[in-house]
């Protein structure tokens, strides 16, 4: 399980070199109902996979290879539907294991509040060895959520992570936000002898203090702004600079965080493309001077490395 060489898609495993291009953080179904109330009963896979594939078939046309799906389990995760939408668009999907404890717990089961981060953490393992819910498809990753101000459950979700990770060798995802949060779970995870290249600090760009993000890029962490819009593409560009004179371009993630199907409205609401990294940021890049080898690594060597693990 800890070897390096290989990351689990939801189609079989791979290694990271053909994962090619990477979007590491998106979404093609959510549900934001509550994990008291979360069902499949509440869509039809046949509609969101009619709605979902042509943006996914459009992504690879392209040129990307590889979609990391980060809604977690209690959200709406649904690993057959993503594995038909793998075959059917040419694209590897990663899913996940790991629960969300952002929202102020919304998204986390009850019995959380009693359980161990060694409890937790077991139930995640059993998922990454043998596969989640009986489908045999395997996670990818861990994703997991912290509030602002992380709480003593949220911290209980990180220490899970962490041992999961030391079991299998799966990178952990972490929707965070702030610099703080970034620190608080960077530096714990040291505590706990897990690498910072095993973290990613999601939703970085929410962080303006630039300093923050080079700080856990030297310390080895994955910094990932992941906000990629039209809107927002002087923002994400300004960001990958700073870090790039720093000499850190090699910790940064890119992506949209866009999608997807929303459960609960007609016709799964608004669904963003996810295209904008082609068509708006890369060209921005390139005319701010980067080289082909240096918009590879961004969008290609630096998510398989961070995605290969071990």
């Amino acid at each position: 399980m800890g070897n390096r060489r290989q990351v689990f898609t939801v189609t079989g495993s791979v290694s990271p070199e053909q994962l090619g291009v990477v979007l590491p953080h998106e979404h093609i179904l959510v549900d934001f109902i509550g994990a008291d109330r979360v069902s499949r009963s509440r869509y039809d896979p046949e509609e969101v996979y009619r709605v979902a594939l042509p943006y996914l078939q459009r992504l690879r046309q392209a040129g990307c290879r590889t979609l990391v799906d980060c809604t977690p389990a209690y959200l709406g995760r649904d690993p057959k539907l993503l594995q038909r939408l793998s075959r059917a668009s040419g694209l590897y999907i990663l899913t996940n294991t790991g629960w969300y404890g952002a929202a102020n717990d919304k998204y986390l089961p009850d019995r959380v509040h009693s359980l161990t981060a060694e409890q937790i953490a077991s139930e995640w393992i059993a998922e990454a060895q043998k596969g989640i819910e009986g489908t045999g498809i395997r996670p990818g990753f861990i994703k997991i959520g912290v509030d602002p101000e992380p709480s003593e459950v949220d911290m209980r979700l990180l220490e899970a992570a962490a041992l999961t990770h030391r079991k299998t060798g799966l990178t952990i995802a972490s929707h965070t936000g702030p610099g703080a949060a970034a620190r608080k779970q960077i530096e714990r995870l040291e505590q706990m002898g897990v690498r910072p290249s095993a973290f990613i600090w999601v939703h970085a760009q929410m962080e303006s203090d630039k300093s923050i993000h080079v700080w856990a890029a030297e310390r080895g962490a994955w910094v990932e702004f992941d906000g990629v819009s039209p809107e927002t593409v002087e923002q994400h560009e300004d960001l990958i600079l700073h870090l790039r004179q720093k000499g850190l371009l090699g910790r940064v993630l890119v992506s949209h965080d866009a999608g997807w199907y929303q459960v609960g409205e007609p016709n799964g609401g608004t669904f963003r493309e996810y295209t904008t990294l082609w068509t708006h940021l890369i060209p921005a890049l390139r005319k701010a001077g980067f080289s082909d080898g240096e918009l590879e690594q961004l969008t290609a060597k630096n998510p398989q490395n961070a995605f290969a693990g071990g």
